[in-house]
Order: structure tokens, then sequence, then C-alpha cells
């Protein structure tokens, strides 16, 4: 199905009169600073998240997977679902895909579609961490790292193909994520690994076109559990200055040991002008690829909080590129990537409020206290009203959780698709 207008001007006329007096009272609590709510609006109205083509079926564990029913069996149902986020919250105007699991079959038809939905196609995600059924290698033993050159240039040649496959559809980026490693002390060479790893990079990034980023991912463990050959920051931000200047560090919220510092790593990254992306979700224990906001919600307002002082401070450091990397056990995705669009704005609203000016003061005085109370004052105000603001500027729903519900959306999908369809890659 597809929303349009007329689908949403009914329920959001009920919802702005109860959002517009919540508005004014912000308004009026930050009259005496310098602060423009109707430029935060705007920032809002405009931020865009990619949403992964992985995730718009249902997700699952080593145990078991459980259906919701009328998922997204190709590509093109799946730009479907994506035009549907996209309408109901204008915040989701991008894909982006992964090859082979999401392989275009007719380009100028996916385009068509992408087109239709006002979809642009975000970074291309390469897969070097399964045999294909068609494989002629085998990645067991790694990708990238391989101690066998024909298996390098089997992985490196697959990233040649998903560069020429993002050219056609119009992308500007590729993401390199590697489950290379080891589970076994004595199993690999660290310095061979980190060198072949270095050197397949390298031919990879040879390929990039000009006006092409390269997003380098990283990941301390998981497949494997004794090392990984690109296990933090630090590694990627190596191989990354290895490459060349269009070569960044992406970072992805659940790829970081438990209680790390993930808000100083953004500050290192975007001072060393290195820092591409984010893949957006929220963990309890580990990768646990869970809806953004739903466990760490204060940190993922400190992290925005470097962000905002960033892309303020950082003209070195490029536009970030955004995405959510979100598995969806026992949600219904799309209601479930709402969610996760609507923490993302909200932590980043909040980070627009910051008192950034009298922050650097407190700091430059040594006031813990003052400092603590300028960043909890703005993470504690209810920012809903401006992102409400910020939909109804751009046409979108105004509550769109509310209207996805309304509209019966999934049951639609359910009665197109019916209850066995399987998305792909899953």
């Amino acid at each position: 199905m597809k929303i349009t207008t007329d689908h949403l001007s009914d329920l959001n006329e009920k919802q702005e009169v109860s959002y517009t007096s919540e508005l004014q009272f912000l308004r009026n609590k930050f009259s005496n600073r310098k602060l423009s709510l109707d430029e935060i609006i705007k920032k809002l109205a405009d931020f865009q998240v990619a949403i992964p083509s992985w995730a718009l079926g249902a997700g699952g564990t080593r145990f078991g997977r459980f259906s919701y029913g009328g998922e997204p069996a190709s590509l093109e149902q799946k730009l479907d679902d994506i035009g549907i986020l996209h309408a109901l919250t204008k915040s989701a105007g991008a894909v982006s895909l992964h090859i082979p699991w999401d392989s275009p079959g007719d380009v100028k038809a996916v385009k068509e579609i992408a087109q239709s939905h006002g979809i642009v196609f975000d970074a291309m995600n390469s897969n070097t961490f399964q045999n294909q059924p068609d494989a002629k290698k085998t990645y067991k033993f790694g990708s990238l790292s391989n101690t066998d050159k024909a298996v390098r240039e089997y992985a490196i040649q697959h990233n040649h193909e998903v560069i020429k496959i993002g050219k056609e559809l119009g992308s500007k980026s590729l993401t390199v994520w590697l489950a290379d490693g080891a589970n076994f002390p004595g199993q690999n060479n660290f310095q061979t690994a980190l060198q072949n790893t270095e050197d397949s990079l390298n031919q990879i990034y040879g390929k990039l076109p000009q006006d092409w980023k390269m997003f380098i991912e990283y990941k301390p463990y998981e497949p494997n559990f004794y090392s990984t050959v690109i296990q933090d920051w630090g590694t990627s931000f190596m191989l990354a200055n290895a490459c060349g200047e269009r070569a960044y560090t992406l970072v992805d919220l659940g790829h970081h040991l438990p209680n790390t510092n993930i808000e100083q790593i953004v500050a290192t990254l975007m001072l060393k002008g290195k820092l591409g992306g984010f893949h957006f979700n929220d963990s309890k224990y580990g990768d646990d690829d869970v809806t953004v906001g739903s466990i760490k919600p204060y940190a993922l307002f400190l992290i925005f909080n470097e962000l905002v002082y960033g892309m303020e401070n950082n003209p070195q450091n490029p536009g970030l590129s955004w995405m959510i990397d979100a598995s969806h056990n026992t949600k219904d995705p799309l209601e479930d990537l709402i969610q996760s669009l609507e923490a993302i704005l909200i932590a980043y609203a909040q980070a627009l409020l910051v008192d950034q000016k009298a922050l650097k003061e407190a700091q430059a005085e040594n006031d813990v206290v003052r400092c603590q109370e300028i960043l909890q004052d703005a993470y504690r105000t209810d920012v809903r009203p401006l992102l409400k603001a910020a939909r109804e500027k751009s046409g979108a729903a105004i509550d769109p959780l509310q209207a996805y519900r309304h509209l019966g959306i999934r049951k639609n999908l359910i009665k197109e698709r019916g209850t066995k369809t399987k998305a792909t890659g899953l």
C-alpha cells in the first residue's frame, strides 16, 4: 500500500491542538536564550536515516525465527515498505543495500520504485562473511585477511562488484565489515592477518570512484571469539589512514565491549576528520541489535551531544552517513523502525538544546556540578513537540506509530503478501 497525504490529514488534525500548546511551553522555556526552536525544527525535518534492506523482515536468533506475516519477499517489496516508513515519518528517505542479499535484478525498475517513494541509495554493504550457494571459494577461515591469496582476491572482487552495482544505483559509498578472526590462540598470525587486510582494503579502495567514500566497520568479537582482525576503532582508524583520505571509520553502537565510552570515540574521530557514519541500535549485553534508545537513552544523548559539537566545530570531518542496524525478533519490524527513528530524533533534538556556550564556560572553570546540570537539563526536556512540529512541516504523520496502527498497515501487508513470505537475507 502507498500512504498519501489524504491518509494522514484527518489523523494530524486531531493531534495538532495538543502538541501546539506543548510547543508553546518549550518556546516560553527557552525564550531567555538565543536559541531558535524553528531552526531546530528545520534540522529535525531535514535529518534522514537510511533503512538497511535486511531490517524489513522478522529477525531471529540461532534458535528460532518468528515471522510477523506480510514480510517483503523481494527488494522491490522492501522499497515499498521503506516508502511506507518514509511517508509516515519523512525521516527514512534512504536505503542501504546488502549485496548479494538484495542484488537488484532490474536496476532501472528498482531505481524507479525508489524514486516513486522519494528514496535514494545510501551506502552499499558487501558480504564476505557467508558462503553463497554459487561460491567458488570459502570464507570459513577469513576473507580479506585469509592466508590463501586466491580467497583474498575472490573477496576483493566481490567488493568491486558491489561498487559497480552501487554506481548504477547512484550510491556514493561502500561499507566493509569483516567477520575475519580466530576462535583459538595460535590459529592466526596477528600481524599477517592485519597486513593482508590492509593490502586487500587498499585494492578495494583503488577501485572506488573519486566521489565515493569507504567506511571501515569494527567489532570486538563475534562470530569469532578469540580475536577479530578489525576489533576496535583504533584499528579501523589506522586502516582508513592507510587507504586514503576518502576512507573513514564507521561506528556501530553495538560493536563495543560493555560500558565503552562511545562518545569519546566519536569526539576523537571527528577531531581527526575520520568519522564516516553511524549504525544505530541498542544493547544490554553485547551486539543485541535491539530498538534504538530502548536500553540506554542517556548514552545515546551523550553520543549525539558529541556529534552536534563535532558537526559545528569540526569542518575537517565530512557529512555523516546515518543508518539503523537492528534485528526485530519479537516486534513488527516497521513498528520497531518507527520507534528507532523516534529515539534517534529525540536524542538529536535534546543535543541541539544543550547550552554549549554555558557548558564551555563551566568546563573552563572546572565546575563539574554545573556541567552535569547543563547536560541533564537538555536531556530531561520533553522534545517530542519539536519532532511533531518537524513532521507536520514535512507532511508526515504527527504520530507515525499511531497512524501505522490506525491505517492497519500490517494487516494490509499480510493481505497482499500472505503469512508465509520471508524477507531476503534473513
